[in-house]
């Protein structure tokens, strides 16, 4: 990604006040932590709010992962086919002569949405036959952005995993063509584990220690588990045992969860154990956890909790109104997370059973989509979560 900056910053005017780097604030996110606590908090721990909602270009943490895919594959054709030297500026994979090379591939994906987004707008950037093949609980605005950006999108009747089977059909059918595959891809991954970096300067620049002392707390989304698996493995070789990170699904979309606790080598999928995976996180809609990364979490993730779809979207209401941030419903679904370790009963069974102090805990919820939906989008989930939230004053008056 390094190398691929200046190029970035050609392609897209809002990378260059960055010089093309795809990073995003960490917001200090203590005026949550004194509303989720119900009043002032008698200890050393910090909250904050990584900001990948507002991540340029593509609007979410698949950013992170998408580029870092697309620009390895643009890299690696133009190698082989001449266009570049291995130690030529990067910017030349934007030259007409690329364009031409990149014009006979194609570049494809399946997506619930944000994944897409990423790697169209990317492909398509750099001249490649852009495809993005979508679930039916796809959102129609990011189908409608994608096609604006000259990607091709393939609609599919099923879910999640019909729109990923389809994509890698129709890709390996073609001559020459890329499939990202979310579900098994290690440029993905490693493209999410690169973060790990940055927030680690962000984390001392805001002065806070991570050790036995000072423990990190670092919940994040879960679809089918690359994003917050590779970030997982990049903060995890940084900070080991002094790292705790915690995965949030839907209650209707748990695959990770699913995945982990049957115990099995062998796929398991939510739909196994009766559920539906409907969810208004449509980010998270996910039946099968990723093969490639369940079994790293194995050994690396401190645990799952799950996020009942009403609970998103007061959670949407709680960072509108202590931080004026606004996201989309998946990416609210961390913010239950320091509450659940703290207050519930395996949160801190948790914290007993590894002798965890929290009171010099640092707490970063990952923020991992939101600012590319439209207004009226917006609109409606805050006349749910403002719903939400009057009736759950009403009851608590009642009571």
């Amino acid at each position: 990604m390094r190398r691929c900056a200046p190029l970035l910053a050609e392609l897209f005017p809002e990378l260059a006040t960055t010089g093309g780097e795809i990073e995003s604030a960490l917001m200090s996110a203590d005026a949550l932590k004194l509303a989720c606590a119900g009043g002032p908090v008698n200890d050393n721990s910090a909250w904050f709010l990584k900001r990948d909602d507002a991540l340029p270009v593509a609007g979410s943490i698949k950013a992170r992962g998408g580029f870092h895919e697309v620009l390895a594959v643009a890299e690696r054709i133009s190698l082989e086919r001449g266009v570049i030297a291995a130690d030529d500026d990067r910017r030349a994979l934007a030259s007409p002569a690329a364009r031409d090379v990149f014009a006979q591939y194609t570049v494809a994906v399946g997506s619930t949405g944000n994944l897409g987004l990423s790697i169209g707008v990317m492909a398509a950037a750099l001249g490649f036959d852009s495809v993005v093949h979508m679930s039916a609980d796809a959102k129609a605005w990011k189908k409608a952005r994608l096609r604006n950006r000259g990607v091709r999108v393939v609609e599919h009747e099923g879910d999640y995993a019909h729109a990923v089977a389809g994509g890698r059909a129709q890709a390996e059918a073609l001559e020459h063509s890329h499939f990202v595959d979310d579900e098994q891809s290690s440029l993905l991954f490693y493209g999410y584990a690169a973060s790990a970096r940055h927030l680690a300067s962000q984390l001392a620049a805001a002065g806070r220690t991570v050790d036995a002392q000072h423990p990190l707390f670092v919940y994040l989304p879960c679809g089918v588990g690359g994003a917050p698996g590779g970030i997982t493995f990049g903060l995890k070789t940084l900070f080991g045992p002094h790292l705790h990170c915690f995965f949030a699904e839907p209650v209707a979309s748990p695959c990770m969860l699913v995945q982990l606790t049957s115990g099995r080598e062998t796929p398991v999928s939510v739909y196994d154990i009766g559920l539906d995976n409907r969810t208004d996180a449509d980010g998270l809609a996910v039946g099968e956890a990723s093969h490639l990364v369940a079994p790293l979490m194995v050994s690396q993730l401190s645990g799952v909790f799950t996020v009942a779809d009403d609970e998103l979207f007061v959670n949407l209401h709680t960072l509108k109104s202590c931080l004026d941030v606004e996201v989309e419903p998946s990416a609210a679904a961390g913010l239950s997370g320091p509450d659940w370790v703290l207050n519930s009963a395996e949160g801190r069974a948790y914290l007993r059973a590894h002798d965890i102090a929290t009171d010099q805990a640092t707490h970063v919820i990952w923020s991992t989509g939101g600012s590319l939906v439209p207004a009226e989008e917006r609109e409606r989930f805050y006349e749910r979560a403002e719903g939400l939230v009057r009736g759950r004053a009403v009851t608590a008056q009642v009571n």
